[in-house]
């Protein structure tokens, strides 16, 4: 399911890239969210243009604004989520990508419901979600990184706790600090992991979903 999805998220993203600036938006209406329409699609859930439009918190997880949005999620998909799928399977994977993506895409339409007019797209909840189940599952795990020592680089194996703990910190500091203009749903990445690492502890209570081959290798 890593590699389905990985395909289908290139194809939208690559439609939208190559789409003209008149049909951008027609793609930003169909695949993204927008947190006020959300928001108000959330007081009556069982209509049927609300179920539309919150099916788009789902649906904005495959499409991104370029080249450099699109390979940045892909490569931290791919980097935790080859592990993360053998450990819980295809199907548990595709439903915490796309289910804890779109809920942290939620927690951003409720983070962002004074913004009007803004479509927010992009990977970044369900990969922050992957990231999360990945340290909940494998804590004493080291990641393999090529790290700069003056004109070169060093290979090195570093504790995914530390790797991960410094992007998380990052996260956190961007969403205090950062820019005023929602650029990045940093919202989305927060709650992606806080849902990924609460989801991970849970397949922990049951063993038998969990693939314990993959733990320690």
């Amino acid at each position: 399911m890593l590699l389905a999805s990985s395909l289908a998220i290139i194809m939208v993203s690559a439609g939208f890239v190559a789409s003209s600036a008149v049909d951008a938006d027609g793609w930003l209406h169909l695949w993204g969210f927008r947190p006020d329409e959300i928001m108000q699609a959330a007081t009556d859930p069982l209509d049927r243009l609300s179920a539309l439009q919150l099916f788009s918190l789902a649906s904005a997880l495959f499409l991104h604004a370029d080249w450099v949005h699109l390979v940045g999620n892909l490569a931290y998909l791919w980097v935790f989520g080859i592990s993360v799928e053998k450990a819980v399977g295809h199907w548990r994977f595709l439903v915490i990508f796309i289910g804890l993506g779109a809920a942290a895409n939620a927690v951003t339409a409720w983070h962002m419901q004074g913004s009007e007019g803004i479509a927010i797209i992009g990977a970044s909840g369900g990969v922050s979600a992957i990231i999360g189940v990945y340290l909940g599952l494998f804590p004493s795990r080291r990641i393999g990184l090529w790290l700069p020592l003056g004109l070169y680089l060093q290979f090195a194996r570093v504790p995914a706790l530390l790797v991960i703990g410094s992007w998380f910190t990052l996260q956190l500091l961007y969403s205090v600090f950062g820019p005023e203009q929602h650029s990045v749903a940093w919202a989305a990445h927060l709650a992606g992991f806080g849902f990924g690492v609460v989801a991970a502890l849970m397949l922990r209570l049951w063993p038998s979903s969990v693939n314990l081959r993959y733990r320690d290798d």
